[in-house]
Parts: C-alpha cells; sequence; structure tokens
C-alpha cells in the first residue's frame, strides 16, 4: 500500500474571519479558512485548499490586480507571498504588528498596510524568489486611533484611510505640487470605510451608526466641482488654494450598526452590512436605494464584490457562513455554511461521491467529494450527532444523536423517512448498520444496552444487554454474520444479530475500550483503549494475534493552561477512532492530539504520521511554551488586549435588567486540536478526518512520483514510443507500465486502434491488470473517448473475470474507483441527452404544427427553421432564426 498521502482539501468549513478577495477574472472567491486559503470556483463549481498554512488564523487577504501575487496575513501580523497561479509560497515576511488593512493599488505597483494608527506603502514583490522581495516607500501617521480601512484612487497616485478616530484621511504616494494630506471629518461614530469615485469627482464615507457622506472638490469661494488630483493655477502661476466640503450626508435607516461596507466603480453601487444580519445596496451619489434583504442571523462581518459588479460575497464569522449574491435577478451563485460547532463523526458512501459529517450543533452535511460543497443539510436532530453511517447503495444515510433517536434520510428525496427511538429516553453514541441495509443497531451510554431495529418497519426487533458501561462503538461484520461491540467495561463483545441462542463471544482488555473496526475480509479486528494501544483479535478463534503501542506517537502538544509538559500530560495519549485502509494493510487511528497515524498491520510499525494543523490559533499545536508570554492574568494568547477579536455578546450580561455590561475579564477560549473521527474512502485513494479545523481529506497524488514496476534498462520512453509507433501495442503498453510514467502511458494508450482492443485485452498479463484499471479510472472523467474507454474495461473484466474474483478483495478499491467514474459519467451524458431529447421533441412538434398548417401538402417536407420559429406567438424569436435558414435544415412529418 502506498503512504504518500498529501493534504488535498478542506470541507467542513467555508469562512472563519478576515476578509473575502474576488479573483480578477470575477469567477473564483478566495476567503480565509482558519489559516489557510479556500478558493471557490464560482463557474465550474469546486474548491481547493491552497497548499500552505500560516502560523495563525488569517486575518487579510490581498490580492494583486493581475491575479499573480496573493498576500496572506495572519494575526501576529506574519506575511506569506504566494504566486497564486503556481500555488506556492515565494517568501515569508514578518510586519511585527497587527494589520487592520493590506491593499494593493490598481497598477499593482504598490500595497498599503494599515498597523495600528500608521499605514505603511510597500513596493510589490517580483514573481521569483528574491532575498529581500518586500521593499518599504514611505510611512505615513495622522490617525490617532487604528485604523479600519484603506482604499486606494483610480490613479493609484492616491489612497484614502479610515480610522476609529471618525475621521478618514488622503495620502499621496509620492508627493505632488499642491497637495497635502487631508482629512475628512464630519462623522460622529468611527469611519468603516472611504472610497473615491471612479472618475475622481468625489470620495464617499461611512460611518459605523449608518451616516454617508459625500464630498466633492472645489477651489476655495467657487461653487464649481473640480476633478480631484487636477490642482489649477491662476493667471501668475500660483496654485489655488481648494477644499473639500460635504456636499450632502445621507442615512442608512436601520436599527443596527454598520459592520461591512464595499463599493464598486463598475456600477457605482453601494453595498453596506450590518450587525443584525442585514444587508443594503445604494446607487451613489444620490443614495437610491435598490433593495435590501435579511441573509443571516448574525452580523455580516465582510463584504466583497467582484470586478464586474454583478456578484456580491458576504461573510459572517459568527456562523461560519459564505454567501454570493446576484443582486440584478436576485438569486444566490452561493450558499455554504459550515458545522457551528465542532465536527464529530464522518463516513464515506459505498461509491465514494459522498461524505457525510454530523457535528456537535446537531446538524448532518452530506458533501461531494469531488467538487468539496455541501449539497444537503439535514437540521431534523435537536442534539449532538454523534455517529453517521451510509447503507448499502449509498442513497441512504442514517444518524445517530444525542437526543435519543437515529434518523435514517433518503438522498433522493432529500427528507427523513424513518425514525428510531427506544422504549426508554436514552443517548445513542454509536451506530452500525449490516451490509444488507435491513437491520440498524445503535449503543447508548445510559443502559448500556444495544437497540435493533427493522430499516423496513422501523420497528424495535431486540434489545442487546450484558456490557456493564457505556457502549463507545459498534461495527457488524463486513458479511453481516456478527456484531461487534466496545464498551467502557473493558472488553469487545461478538453478538450473533440473527441467532441470540448462541454464546457471545467476550474478548477482555485491560483498559477501557474506545473504539473498534473490522478489517475489510472481516477475519480480523482491532480495538483502542484507553492506555492508547491497539489490540487485534481473530474473529474466528477469538484469540489475540498483535498489539501496537501507540501512546508515543498520538501523544500531542501542550496546552496553554497546562501544568506539565507535553511529554508528561497523561491526557490525550489514545486512539478514539480506528480504520482499516481498503486493502486492509493499514491501520489508520487519530485522537484528541495533532496527529493521526498511520501502522503497517503485518509488521506492527508506524508508516507516516499525519500533523492536522499547523495553527496555533488552536491549543495543544505547540510542544514547548514561551514562558515570556505567561502573565500574571494569566496565558497572553487568551487576552485580547486591542479588542479586535472580542466578542461583545458573551461580555453582555443580560441576567438583570438594565445591565449594559458584564464581566470584562472574560477570556478568549482557544479551541483545542483534535481528531474525532478518521475514515478510508472505499477506494483507497483518500482518507479523512473530523478535526477541530473541518473536514480534512489527504489524498495520494502519483503525477510526480516516479515509482517504476520491474524496470530494466532497455525500458525507456524512446523505446518504448518507437514499438507503438511499429505496431507492437502489447509491449509497449507493459513496458509503459513497467516505467510508470503517466505521459508516456497515456500516449501508448490513446494510439492503440479501437478494433485492436478486444485482441490485446486477452493476451494482456494479469500482473498489470490492476495498474491499467486504476489509469483507465483516473483519466475516465477528463477524456472525451468514452467509448473507447469502455471497451477496454469490457474486454479486460470480460477475459480476466476468474482473476478478479479471486482477487476481489485487493482489487475492491480499485473497482470502486472504475464503478465511480462510469456513474459520473452515465449520470453527466444522462443529464445532457434528457435535455437534448425534450429539444428536438419540442422542435418536431413545432414543426408538425407548422406543417399541419400549411396549404400545400407538397411543401411539408421542406419546412425550414424559419417555418418551425413563426409558429411561435413572439415575433423577436423568428427575427433570430432568419441566420438558421440558410441552412435549410428539413424536419420529417
Amino acid at each position: 500500500m502506498k503512504t504518500d498521502f498529501k493534504f488535498s482539501n478542506l470541507c467542513g468549513t467555508v469562512y472563519r474571519k478576515g476578509n473575502l478577495v474576488f479573483t480578477p477574472d470575477g469567477n473564483s472567491i478566495i476567503s480565509p479558512v482558519g489559516n489557510r486559503v479556500t478558493v471557490f470556483d464560482l463557474v465550474n463549481n469546486k474548491t481547493e485548499t491552497l497548499p500552505f498554512e500560516n502560523k495563525r488564523d488569517i486575518r487579510r487577504l490581498a490580492l494583486s490586480p493581475n491575479g499573480n501575487l496573493l498576500l496572506s496575513v495572519d494575526e501576529l501580523g506574519q506575511v506569506l507571498l504566494v504566486n497564486y497561479r503556481k500555488r506556492t509560497v515565494l517568501h515569508y515576511f514578518n510586519l511585527k504588528d497587527k494589520v487592520r488593512d493590506i491593499q494593493f493599488s490598481p497598477d499593482g505597483r504598490y500595497f498599503a498596510v494599515g498597523l495600528g494608527r500608521t499605514v505603511e506603502v510597500w513596493r510589490s514583490p517580483g514573481y521569483t524568489r528574491e532575498f529581500a522581495p518586500f521593499e518599504l516607500h514611505r510611512k505615513y501617521a495622522g490617525h490617532y486611533d487604528d485604523i479600519t480601512h484603506i482604499s486606494w484612487a483610480p490613479d493609484s497616485r492616491f489612497f484614502l484611510t479610515s480610522g476609529k478616530d471618525m475621521v478618514a484621511r488622503i495620502f499621496s504616494v509620492d508627493p505632488i505640487e499642491g497637495f497635502k494630506p487631508t482629512t475628512l471629518a464630519g462623522h460622529r461614530h468611527a469611519v468603516v470605510g472611504a472610497w473615491f469615485a471612479k472618475d475622481m469627482s468625489a470620495v464617499y464615507t461611512v460611518s459605523a451608526d449608518g451616516a454617508i457622506c459625500v464630498r466633492r472638490f472645489r477651489p476655495y469661494g467657487v461653487e464649481e466641482n473640480l476633478t480631484f488630483g487636477e490642482f489649477p493655477r491662476d493667471d501668475e502661476g500660483n496654485l489655488v488654494r481648494t477644499v473639500w466640503f460635504t456636499e450632502s450626508r445621507h442615512y442608512a435607516m436601520q436599527t443596527a450598526r454598520v459592520q461591512s461596507a464595499a463599493f464598486s466603480w463598475a456600477t457605482g453601487l453601494m453595498v453596506l452590512g450590518f450587525t443584525n444580519g442585514v444587508f443594503g445596496i445604494w446607487e451613489m451619489p444620490e443614495f437610491n436605494m435598490i433593495h435590501s434583504l435579511s441573509i443571516s442571523r448574525k452580523k455580516i462581518n465582510t463584504i466583497a464584490i467582484n470586478p464586474s459588479g454583478e456578484w456580491l460575497a458576504f461573510g459572517s464569522s459568527k456562523l461560519g457562513q459564505l454567501l454570493v449574491w446576484e443582486w440584478q435577478s436576485e438569486t444566490y451563485v452561493l450558499k455554504q455554511q459550515g458545522h457551528f460547532y465542532d465536527m464529530s463523526c464522518v463516513a464515506y458512501s459505498g461509491d465514494g461521491q459522498y461524505v457525510a459529517t454530523g457535528g456537535d450543533d446537531a446538524k448532518l452535511k452530506v458533501w461531494n467529494a469531488l467538487t468539496g460543497y455541501c449539497f444537503i443539510t439535514f437540521t431534523e436532530h435537536t442534539s449532538a450527532v454523534t455517529a453517521v453511517h451510509f447503507s448499502k447503495g449509498s442513497q441512504v444515510v442514517l444518524s445517530a444523536s444525542l437526543d435519543g433517536t437515529v434518523r435514517a434520510y433518503d438522498l433522493v428525496r432529500y427528507r427523513s423517512f424513518r425514525i428510531f427511538t427506544s422504549p426508554t429516553p436514552v443517548q445513542f453514541t454509536s451506530l452500525a448498520v449490516d451490509p444488507s441495509g435491513e437491520i440498524v443497531c445503535a449503543g447508548c451510554q445510559d443502559t448500556f444496552e444495544i437497540y435493533m431495529w427493522s430499516m423496513q418497519t422501523g420497528k424495535l426487533l431486540d434489545v442487546l444487554s450484558g456490557h456493564e458501561g457505556p457502549i463507545s462503538a459498534l461495527a457488524f461484520r463486513p458479511d453481516g454474520l456478527s456484531l461487534a461491540s466496545s464498551s467502557w467495561d473493558k472488553s469487545v463483545r461478538l453478538w450473533d444479530a440473527f441467532d441470540r441462542s448462541k454464546i457471545v463471544e467476550r474478548l477482555d482488555h485491560n483498559n477501557e475500550v474506545l473504539t473498534l473496526a473490522y478489517r475489510p475480509d472481516g477475519k480480523e479486528l482491532c480495538a483502542s483503549t484507553l492506555d492508547g494501544q491497539i489490540h487485534f483479535w481473530d474473529v474466528l478463534k477469538a484469540t489475540a494475534t498483535g498489539t501496537i503501542e501507540g501512546r508515543r506517537d498520538i501523544a500531542g502538544g501542550r496546552k496553554a493552561n497546562d501544568r506539565q509538559t507535553a511529554a508528561n500530560s497523561s491526557s490525550g495519549k489514545c486512539f478514539n477512532s480506528l480504520c482499516y485502509s481498503a486493502d486492509g494493510t493499514a491501520v489508520l487511528g487519530g485522537g484528541n492530539s495533532k496527529f493521526v497515524c498511520l501502522y503497517d498491520r503485518r509488521s506492527s510499525i508506524l508508516l507516516r504520521k499525519f500533523q492536522v494543523s499547523k495553527n496555533q490559533s488552536l491549543d495543544g499545536v505547540q510542544d514547548k511554551l514561551n514562558s515570556r508570554l505567561m502573565t500574571e492574568a494569566g496565558p497572553a494568547d487568551l487576552i485580547d488586549s486591542d479588542g479586535i477579536d472580542s466578542d461583545t455578546e458573551k461580555q453582555v450580561d443580560q441576567s438583570l435588567p438594565g445591565v449594559k455590561s458584564g464581566d470584562k475579564s472574560n477570556r478568549v477560549l482557544k479551541p483545542e486540536v483534535r481528531t474525532r473521527d478518521v475514515k478510508f474512502a472505499p477506494t483507497g485513494r483518500q482518507w479523512a478526518a473530523a478535526s477541530t479545523e473541518g473536514l480534512l481529506i489527504y489524498s495520494l497524488d502519483e503525477t510526480l512520483i516516479f515509482d517504476p514496476f520491474e524496470l530494466d534498462e532497455d525500458v525507456t520512453p524512446d523505446s518504448i514510443r518507437a514499438l507503438a509507433r511499429t505496431g507492437d501495442y502489447l509491449r509497449a503498453l507493459v513496458n509503459a507500465f513497467r516505467l510508470n510514467e503517466q505521459v508516456v502511458i497515456r500516449q501508448v494508450y490513446e494510439s492503440i486502434p479501437p478494433l485492436d482492443v478486444a485482441l490485446l485485452t486477452k493476451d494482456f498479463p494479469e500482473a498489470y491488470l490492476e495498474r491499467l484499471l486504476k489509469f483507465i479510472a483516473s483519466i475516465m472523467e477528463s477524456s472525451q473517448l468514452l467509448e473507447y474507454h469502455l471497451r477496454w474495461v469490457s474486454g479486460l473484466l470480460s477475459n480476466h473475470g476468474t482473476f478478479v474474483k479471486t482477487r476481489s478483495v485487493a482489487l475492491q478499491p480499485v473497482l470502486r474507483m472504475l464503478q465511480r467514474s462510469i456513474l459520473r459519467m452515465h449520470q453527466d451524458i444522462g443529464s445532457v441527452c434528457d435535455k437534448n431529447y425534450y429539444s428536438l421533441g419540442y422542435l418536431l412538434a413545432q414543426g408538425k404544427r407548422a406543417a399541419e398548417e400549411a396549404e400545400a401538402g407538397e411543401n411539408a417536407g421542406d419546412i425550414t427553421m424559419n417555418d418551425v420559429f413563426a409558429s411561435f406567438n413572439d415575433g423577436d424569436e423568428q427575427e433570430d432564426a432568419m441566420e438558421l435558414d440558410a441552412t435549410e435544415v428539413p424536419v420529417s412529418t
């Protein structure tokens, strides 16, 4: 089994805090998710998490106008310079202060950074690695409180800054004759944002109380407006005194305060987001409201507008919401929300297309494993979801919850069709479904019993009792003959689900059993105990076959309030979730630490140790703590000194009437890094972990890895291509797989004539069969040769069916991967065919109608597209068909 899994995507979390940024083409939006960056492709309906991490949660993002450079700034001012198109980090830099805002100039030559009360303008770095790519151009001061917003002028010569000192200031990048830094006052609350008009004829400023000021530039004492940037002179050549004045003042009549704002040069629209979850769109400078809408229950933290001004993006940090709204058609382009609290469990569907996650917010979400989008959320549970499971066919997903119910959901109609309950109220912590999908079992932590229901009728069939502690995990054997249960009573029991007269096997352990898992062939079972060990059992003989001591491997870092070092701490040194790989040769384990461990079953050694997060904003990531950050009031990380990250809703004391402020000593609690569940995909090519950061997906990347197989000196790319040119396709294809270079394999594979496929599949060596099937499955979705691929698959499975059947366990991941690719292509082509079928039926019906209305029967066979559209009521459609008439397409009646 290959172990070179790499981080590929982050699902389950779409936005945490910071600002949103649209790409220059306006088709994608970049969102900060913890210390990572996720790109949502709104046109191709895909998500991608960039392969780098900041040290802490990202506070600000900035993308250059040409879309090449991305600046990612975390909470402490650490900057990553990223080549956005190549997804590589070019440079690390420290601004040594908390960044309030960062913006590139429109020409891309500079970027301005707001640090406290000052602004620093830096020259934009190049696209290659340099020793010192950041060069400071100039520092600007003048604000008496922290800066809140920075915006540039269209000509990149000036920029505007807004601050909490209730003023906006205008600065120039370079000294300009006749210009002095200008202060625009008049607001009574902190200024949220300020922007230049596109023609530089006005400046718009917005304050937190909803006041919007339109300011004009004119000579002193003259009622004639000027374009800012042009400083007139009198007849003697002296500069004329100019002033800014407030032309008009408007108010957004909302009961809440303005939390975020954005302005579009393309459309001249201003968008304001309020603390009550309402946003409004106004046309400037007249301040005409276009419309207002409530999109969230919490405050809107950030707003972004794409370059064309058509799409508006909103982010709500409290709910983890990301919305993209098209204001002209008043429709959602994107509406995603992660789990409000921690993600507790994860399950893959049988074909690997879907991933279901349950969270402590009582929600069950189903994600598309390919695109990374959540397409359905079930909210019927009233308490935390503790376990999820797909049934046979992947059309039904079940969830167990602490509210005492197990619910079954239909993924075709998107509804809950079955509710399983117990005679007395209990809290379910584990769930299992037999391979046929007929029996549903759930274990509880109250009465230490296992409840068994029928999926068809929903009736309670049996109650399995005997455990003396809470049930921690359940699992059916892959053949469905027995049910395994683990408990805190230091035992694992094997039940016969269909014959209660048989003796229940008891597998005793020395410590509490936390979880268990069956090997895919059903002959072995592994269980994790509280002392950090993984025990392996032969199911048929009920004997122990091995033990892995994983206490040191799973040990995490030191928490902020720990009195002991990470090495001496006893907490978190055990596995609370286990999973076998698809071929059963490896075991994956996760726990309450920052690591996920992958063990080889045969040798019982640690193959790889994955660190799920390096985000120092989470508790338990660092192995050693800095003693300088320990104060008399506690760790400095838990004290919000500047109030930026403080949550005023937590500080307000509403227990007594009239009390406006609560406990000011409330601390900012850091979430603890941990992995609550891990699962391998049925294809064996990826695995998922439900962690504090979200749903982390690790996949195999074979495109850049040289992995030869039975390689000789005479097997080279040139010799392989020469064999293909001479018509020796079988030797060429076999040698290509021995070299194992994807480019060479594809060239040889696609050069084989379709008529020779049937003959080649008969003589193809069985030693390379798995590699060929895996290759076909990997290129099927990106290739147009669908019939060609199906010929290969049909021929290989027909001629080598006996070999595939005898090695069904080893080939199961490859066959599932192949099935998923074929099923997805079938769905895509089916939808296109359905649309074409109805379109052609409509045109034929219209042609028949036009033929019946024709005066002469002999002309009915020469009906053109003009005659078809002539029967429509709309005359404009007839004009649109004039170009098609030249082809004289006959419609058969």
